[in-house]
């Protein structure tokens, strides 16, 4: 007979989804962890609990998240994930001596917010705020641009129909990463409003 490969993360996230109904003890937490390092804390901890047979006593674990997008000096846009929270993440678990010494066990926990003896579990209410998509994205970050452009700067438009025309910033627009440029055209001049990344400066 030949053993089954299981992807270890998809049984876990199922196994998730499917605790958080089994067991109605499990309550959110929120776990204090090296900064930087909440992913590989995440899993540790996921790990752990499997080694001792305590899954059942975890629910999901859940690292807050913001992405942003930025401009690079090329014009290019990337978004970025990173923590919303550096050091903590949230833990959904059933409560008992067993599984606070499994998560203060875990490399790169330090140990629970609050009373470490006795933690107090998040009221539903905040942990919606957290964790519900509405709440994600209003985390969504502006655009953030790595290139500067002030008001009455020379640019050449480098990309759409007044692609190599040269212009004058009239106005910045940094939260849309967008500039509004005075361009010449048949002796008048034209605003034209353009993405950071369609112009450069001469």
């Amino acid at each position: 007979m030949t053993e089954e490969t299981v992807d270890p993360t998809e049984s876990v996230e199922s196994a998730e989804i499917s605790k958080a109904s089994v067991n109605s003890n499990l309550k959110w937490y929120v776990v204090h962890t090296y900064s930087g390092y909440e992913e590989r804390a995440k899993q540790g901890l996921i790990e752990l609990a499997k080694n001792e047979g305590c899954e059942e006593a975890f629910g999901e674990i859940f690292i807050p998240q913001t992405v942003s997008e930025s401009v690079t000096k090329s014009g290019k846009k990337k978004s970025v994930s990173r923590t919303s929270f550096p050091g903590y993440m949230l833990v959904q678990m059933d409560l008992n001596d067993m599984t606070m010494h499994i998560v203060k066990s875990t490399p790169k926990i330090t140990g629970f917010v609050g009373n470490s003896k006795k933690p107090r579990p998040l009221p539903d209410h905040e942990v919606l705020q957290i964790t519900s998509v509405e709440a994600r994205e209003q985390q969504q970050e502006v655009v953030v641009s790595e290139v500067e452009f002030t008001k009455g700067e020379s640019v050449k438009v480098m990309e759409g129909p007044f692609s190599n025309f040269d212009g004058i910033i009239d106005e910045v627009k940094p939260d849309k990463a967008k500039v509004r440029v005075l361009v010449s055209i048949f002796g008048r001049e034209t605003p034209v409003e353009l993405e950071y990344g369609q112009v450069e400066k001469i």
